[in-house]
């Protein structure tokens, strides 16, 4: 986008530079043949095939926790299980860390968007047949993990780019909309996996999810286009990348709150199904405790995105801030029943699930004061600052949990074995809101 409004494309193609009047009309006439942003037809289909890819992608990964409670109980993964939380937290990690390379690369050979969607797609499904034959935990790191991970990268990242070229007016909306479907995938997922693997093993379960992968994307592969013509995009100047908003003073803080909160973001979608068996919670709760975090995250980024659309983005990210400190140290800290433990998941979901929502605002944050800043890049390096969070959480947590395990200790809350890992939730969502503070104090 560029400082008045207007898509960058549309702006690239008037400037391109030509030789004769009729070359300038067939350039003005590409120009305004564009779709419109923010409305029509074409513009919400591609939203809806990137809500699609969106939930595939990122809805498997975020309901590991079902994985890692059945891999922890049963063979050939329960004698060796350390590391197991690593898994989904690498894949995760990974998507995320990708970030600079990968939006940085398709801002500068925009051609190559549909050629990465499809290999995504590929190496996702070979990543997941592959993980079915896995006997140790190191094998399913390396292919539900590191494999599925660079796939997941290379089908998501141009929907991200398609999304910013649709729409302008309305893009906190439509970011909110299509991150919302990891949530609405990630309720779904958790009672679909839960099924399976009770009635057969994990082997059945990651072929058929490579199955559902192939048959779900495919057809949709066919909405989620540019809005500027491949063609036109390809023959439009090469973006200049200006890396100055990394050193400015408004950017650290914003990605330093982003990176910490991403920290502890992604422990209990890691833990709430082992801590919710812990306390003697059925099979139903269990799934339950997961398929609510997640489909409330749905609710939460459209809210979130709306409210980002009308108020400042320290606002938007004062508001998740605030709901997930007070759902971490009251619902769970407190926690003395299942109820009170899905209350928990309800309420981190939405507000804690909803944060990354607000990387629309502070992209327009950065590029007010860095006008010369491509968006690519501010939203790649949010997106690493979050994985860098994600990959420590997982072997973090790990021996969190591990040190602080006793027999001799209450099964709930901050009695619990966990109870250090629900104050790291609570701490690192609190250092979310450090841009709120940050602007109260004029340091951006």
């Amino acid at each position: 986008m560029t400082s008045d409004g207007q898509p960058r494309e549309s702006i690239q193609l008037q400037d391109r530079p030509s030789h004769s009047a009729d070359d300038n009309s067939d350039i003005a006439n590409e120009t305004f043949s564009l779709p419109p942003v923010d409305e029509g037809r074409d513009a919400w289909l591609c939203l809806f095939g990137c809500f699609i890819i969106e939930s595939l992608v990122w809805g498997f990964p975020a309901s590991f926790g079902i994985f890692q409670e059945y891999y922890t109980s049963h063979d050939p993964f329960a004698d060796h299980s350390s590391g197991i939380a690593a898994i989904g937290t690498t894949s995760l990690g990974i998507i995320y860390l990708s970030g600079p390379l990968m939006f940085g690369g398709l801002a500068y050979w925009p051609h190559l968007r549909k050629h990465a969607t499809y290999a995504g797609l590929l190496c996702m499904t070979v990543s997941l047949i592959a993980s079915s034959f896995a006997n140790a935990v190191w094998q399913l790191l390396l292919t539900q993990g590191v494999l599925y991970a660079i796939g997941g990268s290379l089908l998501y990242s141009p929907t991200v780019t398609y999304v910013d070229e649709w729409f302008v007016r309305r893009k906190g909306l439509a970011y909110g909309v299509m991150w919302a479907g990891s949530g609405f995938a990630g309720a779904s997922i958790p009672y679909l996996m839960s099924w399976v693997l009770d009635r057969w093993s994990f082997r059945t379960a990651l072929r058929m999810w490579a199955i559902v992968l192939v048959l779900l994307v495919l057809p949709f592969l066919h909405f989620t286009r540019p809005r500027v013509p491949v063609n036109a995009a390809s023959s439009a100047p090469r973006p200049r990348f200006s890396f100055s908003f990394l050193k400015s003073r408004l950017f650290i803080i914003y990605s330093l709150g982003n990176a910490v909160e991403g920290l502890g973001y992604f422990l209990p979608s890691i833990w709430l199904p082992t801590y919710a068996r812990s306390i003697g919670s059925s099979n139903t709760i269990v799934t339950a405790t997961l398929a609510l975090l997640n489909a409330s995250a749905v609710l939460g980024c459209i809210v979130l995105g709306l409210v980002i659309d009308r108020t400042h983005i320290t606002t938007a990210i004062l508001l998740s801030t605030i709901g997930a400190l007070l759902s971490v140290f009251v619902f769970w800290g407190l926690a003395s029943s299942t109820g009170m433990l899905l209350a928990f998941a309800i309420t981190y979901g939405f507000f804690a699930g909803s944060f990354s929502t607000t990387w629309s605002g502070i992209i327009k944050e950065v590029m007010a004061s860095k006008p010369e800043t491509h968006p690519s890049l501010v939203f790649g390096f949010l997106a690493m600052g979050r994985g860098i969070g994600s990959i420590c959480s997982g072997p973090m947590s790990d021996a969190v949990v591990r040190m602080t395990s006793s027999s001799a200790r209450s099964k709930q809350g901050y009695s619990s074995d966990y109870n250090l890992l629900i104050i790291m939730t609570g701490v690192t969502a609190a250092v979310g809101g450090l841009s709120w503070g940050a602007r109260r104090f004029t340091w951006v």
